[in-house]
C-alpha cells in the first residue's frame, strides 16, 4: 500500500522540490507529481488522482484558486482534496479558495511537521481548520459584504442543535471538542455533522464554516 498520494502545484521549482523531499521521505506518504501551473495540476489530479493535492495560489496560466474550483467541481476528481499553500501577504485569497472547495490551507513557512500533519487530517476527510490563524482568516474574510449576492444556502432546515454544532465547528472546535462541550458521544457529534452536511449541500467541514459565516449565524 503506497499511503497517502500527494500532488505538488507551485510555479517555484525549488518550492516544489523541497515539498517532495519532504513528502517521499515520509513513511504513510507518496509524491505522485509536480505541476507547475493550474492547468497542469488539474491535469495532473484527472490522471493520477492524488488523495492531496499541495496548490500554490499565484501560478502562471491558471491560478490555484481557479485550479481548486476545477478540482473540487469535477465529478472525476471528486475525492482529491486541496490544500492551499499561502503567504500572509496572500491572506486576501483565502476565502476565495475555501469556497472554491479547498479543504484549508497552509503558511508557506509552515515547519515540516506541521506540513506533514496537515496533508494527513486533510487525507482523512476533515478540515484543517483548528490553527487560530486560520479561525481569524475564515472570519475576516466571510464577514465582508458580497453587495447583490445573497446567501446560497438557508439554515431554516436545521434544527437548534444542528445551529448550535454548526456555531462550534464556525469557531474550529474538533469533534472531540464539541462532544465535550455539549456532553454527547462522538458518535452524535458525527450524526449531527453528516446531517449538516447532508442539508447545506457542503463538500466538508470547511464548507460548514463558510455557510456559518455567509448565513450570518457566527
Amino acid at each position: 500500500m503506497s499511503g497517502v498520494r500527494v500532488l505538488i502545484a507551485d510555479d517555484q521549482a525549488m518550492v516544489r522540490g523541497s515539498f517532495r523531499v519532504l513528502v517521499d521521505h515520509t513513511p504513510g506518504l507518496q509524491a505522485v507529481g509536480e505541476a507547475a501551473t493550474g492547468a497542469e495540476a488539474v491535469e495532473l489530479a484527472r490522471a493520477r488522482k492524488p488523495d492531496v493535492v499541495l496548490m500554490d495560489i499565484r501560478m502562471p496560466d491558471v491560478d490555484g484558486i481557479e485550479a481548486t474550483r476545477r478540482i473540487c467541481g469535477d465529478p472525476a476528481t471528486a475525492g482529491v482534496r486541496v490544500l492551499i499553500l499561502t503567504t500572509f501577504d496572500l491572506d486576501d485569497y483565502v476565502y476565495a479558495a475555501l469556497r472554491a472547495g479547498a479543504a484549508g490551507f497552509l503558511l508557506k513557512d509552515t515547519p515540516p511537521a506541521e506540513v506533514l500533519n496537515a496533508i494527513r487530517v486533510v487525507a482523512g476527510g476533515d478540515a484543517l481548520l483548528a490553527p487560530s490563524v486560520t479561525r481569524r482568516l475564515i472570519a475576516e474574510f466571510a464577514s465582508r459584504p458580497r453587495p447583490g449576492r445573497p446567501p446560497a444556502r438557508s439554515l431554516d432546515g436545521l434544527t437548534s442543535r444542528e445551529r448550535e454544532v454548526l456555531t462550534l465547528i464556525a469557531h474550529g472546535l474538533s469533534n472531540a471538542e464539541l462532544a465535550a462541550r455539549l456532553q454527547l458521544s462522538m458518535a452524535t457529534v458525527k450524526t449531527h455533522i453528516g446531517r449538516l452536511l447532508a442539508k447545506l449541500q457542503a463538500r466538508d467541514r470547511a464548507q460548514l464554516v463558510i455557510v456559518a459565516y455567509e448565513t450570518g449565524l457566527v
